[in-house]
């Protein structure tokens, strides 16, 4: 792997102090966000000095039962030929289930949710990161996700699920320390025996990031500075192996310009203790705790193929009967998630509560960010409206759809959040406007035809 070297997640609302940052040599921008032909001046600029940016997906839902869809991946691949990266990032996750395979409401969790680590889950990304691969222009790698929630039954650990989708399909891994961190914390994982588990050569690069404990739980947040555990995970790798690329991802609650920086130098003083401990003798290569772990797994992933001959080889695809015992799975786990069914058997239903409001917060952000104009027409009575709505109003489509679903749901059955006049009516000319397929038009003529259709209607 090309060596990336130190980068920032690049976000607009950064973007001035990214390219006055010194010492960055790449950025990550996330792909759903960039329009090919209208790229940010910001990434022009920093392309034309020789940044490498790299396009990090979020919705392709490679853990999914589904296979790919073929129009996000025509899209990840335009974002990499347009900026002329060198490889693409997605997670190993599901984003969404229920729909046609499992004869079910389709559903969007707007979050990455964790797949279960069993056999019949890792044949299934298996097949969907080879079907990924070969729609794309440019080499791929899989990013490990943050849990809040663990999978009853779980056949392998991180590391060795991890090492298996590796060896099967040669894709890169993207390790995200942080991720490690919070699984540490909530599900009891140990960092240390995961990256000993890791096919270290197969990192493409690494993610660092924040986040917060809240009554025992991680939340990873990419909204807080980077705890010294998460940076100690970051020299624990280093000293097994010279990651190509590392890179500090921040979301939103930005700090000044001095902070960020400040946590960048950190995370290159973390690299270079990490650098400094490891054995000369390796020349740089995985040191032998993690070449012995590395043989575990191995052993693991081989006696675990010949007691499951589906995954035997690298070819092995998944066949519809995993793909809807998957399925009913994940459409059971979510639908608990977003739209209030009973907790599927085996779960922990502190933690299913706790992932269930944090995805209903997200829901109330994002669309509030989405939708910049709702939070300002309502107020305060903003959140708490929302809130109510995701209550039983599940997600079925992007963030710009739930933000339509949420107004056209105030508008049509909660008169008390309406009942002013005023909002009422910015609520109903806000939705009117985004609602069609085209923009209302502005021309005087088409504004009097629609007062007077108005006029008509009321009598």
């Amino acid at each position: 792997m090309a060596r990336l070297g130190t980068g920032i997640g690049w976000r607009p609302e950064i973007a001035d102090v990214v390219e006055g940052m010194p010492g960055i040599e790449w950025v990550e921008a996330v792909s759903e966000n960039l329009c090919p032909g209208h790229l940010p001046d910001s990434l022009l600029r920093l392309r034309e000095r020789g940044v490498t940016v790299v396009p990090h997906g979020v919705s392709l839902g490679l853990g999914g039962a589904e296979r790919p869809d073929a129009g996000r991946l025509a899209a990840l691949a335009e974002r990499a030929q347009v900026l002329g990266s060198p490889l693409v990032t997605e997670h190993i996750a599901f984003v969404r289930a229920g729909g046609a395979l499992t004869a079910s409401p389709p559903l969007e969790a707007g979050h990455l949710l964790p797949v279960p680590r069993t056999r019949d889950a890792l044949d299934v990304l298996c097949e969907n990161v080879r079907i990924a691969q070969d729609a794309l222009p440019v080499p791929l790698a899989v990013e490990n996700i943050a849990a809040l929630v663990s999978w009853p039954d779980e056949e392998l650990t991180e590391g060795q699920f991890l090492y298996e989708l590796a060896d099967r399909t040669g894709v890169r891994l993207l390790i995200d320390v942080a991720n490690l961190h919070t699984n540490h914390v909530n599900l009891g994982a140990d960092p240390a025996d995961a990256l000993a588990e890791l096919p270290l050569e197969a990192i493409a690069y690494v993610h660092v990031a924040g986040g917060f404990e809240r009554d025992g739980v991680w939340h990873d947040s990419h909204a807080h500075p980077v705890p010294r555990p998460v940076l100690d995970i970051l020299t624990d790798l280093a000293s097994r192996v010279a990651p190509p690329g590392v890179l500090l991802e921040r979301d939103e609650n930005f700090p000044d310009g001095d902070e960020l920086r400040g946590e960048v130098e950190a995370i290159r003083v973390a690299v270079e203790k990490g650098r400094a401990s490891r054995p000369a003798a390796t020349g740089g290569r995985a040191s032998g705790t993690a070449a012995t772990g590395g043989r575990a797994s191995r052993t693991a992933a081989a006696l675990g193929r010949a007691a499951h001959p589906s995954g035997s080889g690298s070819g092995a695809a998944a066949d519809d009967a995993v793909r809807q015992r998957l399925g009913l799975a994940q459409a059971a786990l979510l639908s608990a998630l977003v739209a209030g069914t009973p907790v599927p058997e085996g779960f922990d239903r502190v933690r299913m509560g706790v992932q269930a409001r944090a995805l209903a917060g997200k829901r109330a952000d994002v669309v509030g960010r989405v939708a910049p104009e709702l939070p300002v027409i309502l107020g305060a009575r903003y959140r708490p409206a929302f809130l109510a709505y995701a209550q039983g109003c599940p997600m079925t489509g992007g963030y710009r759809r739930d933000a339509l679903d949420f107004v056209a749901h105030l508008l049509r059955t909660v008169p008390g959040e309406t009942e002013d006049p005023g909002v009422r009516r910015e609520l109903r000319e806000w939705w009117l406007e985004r609602s069609g397929p085209v923009p209302r038009s502005t021309r005087p003529g088409a504004r009097l035809a629609r007062a007077t259709r108005r006029v008509l209607l009321r009598r």
